[in-house]
């Protein structure tokens, strides 16, 4: 029984080497395809593909090329401006929110005008209610 299942393995063995050494062939017909098969074809020129070299790599990103001092020094700056206006809109966007949820919540909102409160009017509130929905949303995530 040991034998067998030796005998089996050996055979898988041997039998996935060879068909990883199968030929490929490629070659591009009169229309401009590129082909791959197993047998050239007849009366035309064909390239053998190695189908054991490894791939090679992808090519280095845009920003891996050109790594000299000053444009990391831009690189770093531009990143730190991102960050910062990234951390503005968060808390704009917290603000406005509040905003959003005293202006639902509250019938009797209250603005100050030349150091006056004035309550606004249910349409006054409803605009505002308005106005600060779609800047959540042009704004906000």
């Amino acid at each position: 029984m040991r034998w067998m299942i030796l005998a089996a393995t050996l055979a898988l063995a041997v039998g996935s080497a060879t068909a990883q050494a199968a030929q490929i062939y490629k070659w591009v017909d009169a229309q401009g395809v590129t082909h791959f098969d197993a047998q050239p074809p007849v009366g035309q020129s064909a390239q053998e593909v190695d189908t054991q070299k490894p791939v090679a790599p992808p090519p280095p990103s845009p920003s891996r090329i050109d790594s000299s001092p000053e444009q990391q020094a831009v690189d770093a700056k531009v990143k730190k401006q991102v960050a910062a206006q990234e951390a503005q809109r968060k808390e704009y966007c917290s603000t406005q929110r509040t905003n959003l949820a005293q202006l639902q919540n509250n019938p009797r909102v209250r603005e100050e005008v030349n150091g006056e409160f004035r309550r606004f009017t249910e349409e006054e509130r409803q605009a505002r209610i308005a106005e600060v929905r779609k800047s959540i949303d042009d704004t906000c995530d």
